[in-house]
């Protein structure tokens, strides 16, 4: 898992434009493979009527005390906290959208990295929209799940999600997809973000398939079981520790 180093805060300035002054200016998603897209700063702020299926079927799965690694605007956390009344701790690398976390009200709410935590334990581990991403690259996997090995309560969870990127690319007249697999996975993107005049710096973001998900899982003695499928090749899974 990596850090991006020197980096503008483009979610905290746009999440917090977007609280104090209802500033819908979009963060624009700039990647060398794809064209440019656009994360809409509102939709960080949904309801839970709002969000996909898949997310309202990991909230409705959290138990016991909850991480929530990166949160943003805290959207999730502040559900699991005020309808579930489960007790939740969230964290982002974002400065800024810790702050606004804590002014919606969200009673533990940290400015550090998944890698970093240590000396505690979580029933839940909550990884949304595309909860994969936070592990860069796919030889950083080991690493990351020694760290959810750390921060499991015993009988925890692990819920996460992601996309398997196989669809974006041609299909021969067998239907077989070709892939070029010289350059690594195909999952793994670079991004940089803009936000009004400012840009960030490259940085490493995962798109795990489940067959790739299970076979690390099953590597590190987790199991993993596939709880939701959406239309758009994308997942949930849940990883628990093998007795």
């Amino acid at each position: 898992m990596n850090k991006p180093k020197n980096n503008p805060d483009i979610f905290g300035k746009a999440i917090t434009a977007f609280f104090e002054k209802a500033d819908e200016t979009d963060i624009v998603v700039h990647s060398p493979d794809f064209d440019d897209d656009v994360i809409p700063v509102p939709y960080l702020f949904r309801s839970y009527k709002e969000m996909p299926p898949l997310e309202q079927q990991a909230l409705k799965l959290c138990r016991g005390k909850v991480l929530d690694v990166g949160c943003g605007a805290g959207s999730h956390s502040l559900y699991l906290q005020q309808e579930r009344n489960l007790v939740v701790t969230a964290i982002d690398t974002s400065a800024g959208a810790i702050k606004v976390c804590r002014k919606r009200g969200i009673s533990d709410a940290r400015n550090i990295a998944f890698e970093d935590l240590s000396e505690e334990k979580f029933d839940t581990i909550l990884l949304l929209m595309n909860g994969t991403g936070i592990v860069g690259k796919m030889k950083f996997l080991d690493a990351f799940f020694e760290q959810l090995k750390n921060l499991l309560a015993e009988n925890g969870q692990v819920l996460i999600d992601s996309s398997d990127l196989i669809y974006l690319f041609d299909t021969d007249e067998d239907g077989g997809v070709w892939v070029d697999t010289t350059n690594g996975y195909y999952g793994e993107l670079t991004y940089r973000l803009s936000y009004k005049a400012e840009t960030s710096n490259s940085f490493d973001w995962l798109y795990l398939d489940f067959e790739s998900l299970s076979l690390a899982a099953d590597k590190h003695r987790f199991n993993c079981e596939k709880i939701y499928e959406g239309e758009h090749y994308d997942y949930l899974a849940r990883l628990t520790v093998k007795k």
